[in-house]
């Protein structure tokens, strides 16, 4: 998934009346100053990321660097998926 595409999902699954993934630079904050989401906005994401790639998020792992911004989210989703696919190709 490219980051455009993952700043789509960004903005569909949290309903950003008024922002399009163009809107959001790839390093914006995505809480307090910069998108402002909240606790609540992470764990709709991390559901909708979830459903839509068919990876399984553990939410202990993730961290705060890993909801930075849109890029330091896409990144580690990108990391996660890989080690999915990885350990499932290998049982």
């Amino acid at each position: 998934m490219t980051l455009g595409a993952f700043k789509q999902l960004i903005v569909d699954s949290l309903q950003l009346d008024g922002v399009s993934p163009e809107m959001i630079g790839d390093d914006d904050a995505l809480f307090g100053d910069g998108l402002g989401l909240d606790s609540v906005d992470a764990l709709e994401l991390v559901v909708a990321i979830e459903k839509r790639l068919g990876i399984k998020l553990q939410p202990h792992e993730v961290g705060r660097e890993a909801f930075a911004s849109a890029a330091a989210l896409h990144g580690y989703v990108t990391r996660q998926l890989a080690e999915q696919q990885a350990a499932g190709s290998a049982s």
